[in-house]
């Protein structure tokens, strides 16, 4: 599909009807070859780029995740909408059309101002392992980290929308531009443990397709919930998520992590680890769902922006925004099925 600057002008004076239908041929023609992360076509008008946002934002806030916010049209963007269409009882086409209340996301952008607060949770945070285990916690990086997690978001994608700022260099008094996504907000995260049981959740299932790099939450026949997620491959030193039926034994919050070597890349514990602090950028993120197979669970990560798109070592891997959701719909005693 091309574009010229004639057809920006005529996109930005259409009604929103008009707009639906260009952005869902955009979608349709941009679907085939989502697995390749094509980059942002330059003829791609701002007011395009802006819609896509707003459905992503739209898909993330009824809990059908389309992974990072970045304004693009992608894999988890398409997976995302069908869910959600699927779940409301709508065709299943995988493209924006008019049922599709979009203009409940207003505004489509928020803003942040840098909190002297949010400064606990930036520290050192190196990626060895022995230099990890000698820290108390495994904090973000650096604040534009802490902005990526807490507002779901590229990195890029937010430099994009703030062209004034320079974001590695954010301070305390700063006012970034943002996704309207609900913030994961770190400094509200349950204490370490174990979060109680949930008795009128136990009858609810978990379903993971590995092929599809999704996780899907039912009660009865209704889909409640959708994210992605990295499931453990056979080859490249990783190990496979394994199939069957599985119980959850817990769900704990700021888990520690014992970094083994062996288990990681052969399922078999060795004499020499490492025990990682809690954190954000502890390894399995900031909340862990354990199944009754040792090792195995799904958990949050410290490299959101590789969902989907990265081997996991056995375990099922999901952005920490989506995790720490997921927790609060489900609960010990719940059955994950694994296909």
């Amino acid at each position: 599909m091309r574009c010229d600057g004639t057809c920006i002008i005529r996109f930005a004076k259409a009604s929103f009807p008009v707009r639906l239908k260009f952005l869902a041929l955009l979608l349709a023609t941009a679907l085939p070859t989502l697995a390749e992360e094509p980059p942002v076509a330059k003829a791609i008008p701002v007011t395009t780029r802006d819609v896509t946002t707003q459905l992503q934002i739209f898909l993330d806030q009824q809990l059908f995740g389309p992974g990072k916010i970045d304004g693009r049209p992608g894999e988890f963007l398409s997976k995302a909408l069908l869910r959600y269409q699927r779940a409301q009882g709508l065709p299943e086409t995988g493209v924006l059309d008019a049922n599709i209340p979009l203009d409940s996301v207003y505004p489509v952008y928020t803003h942040y101002t840098i909190q002297e607060s949010d400064l606990e949770f930036i520290g050192p945070s190196p990626t060895k392992p022995e230099e990890q285990a000698k820290l108390k916690k495994l904090p973000y990086d650096s604040l534009l980290e802490f902005l990526t997690e807490r507002y779901h978001a590229d990195p890029e994608f937010l430099q994009k929308i703030n062209p004034t700022l320079k974001l590695n260099n954010l301070k305390p008094g700063d006012e970034v531009r943002v996704p309207n996504v609900e913030p994961f907000k770190i400094e509200e995260l349950p204490k370490q443990g174990f979060l109680p049981a949930v008795e009128e959740y136990k009858a609810r299932v978990i379903k993971i397709s590995r092929q599809q790099k999704m996780l899907e939450l039912y009660e009865g026949e209704a889909l409640l919930a959708s994210v992605p997620i990295t499931p453990g491959q056979v080859g490249g030193g990783a190990v496979e998520t394994p199939a069957g039926s599985w119980k959850i034994l817990g769900i704990a919050t700021r888990p520690t992590f014992r970094w083994d070597k062996g288990v990681l890349d052969h399922g078999k514990r060795t004499d020499t680890f490492y025990n990682l602090p809690p954190g954000p950028n502890n390894p399995v993120g900031v909340l862990w769902i354990g199944l009754n197979k040792p090792g195995i669970g799904i958990h949050g990560t410290n490299n959101p922006q590789t969902i989907g798109r990265a081997a996991s070592h056995g375990c099922m891997r999901v952005a920490n925004w989506d995790v720490v959701r997921l927790s609060k719909m489900i609960t010990k005693g719940m059955t994950v099925v694994i296909e």
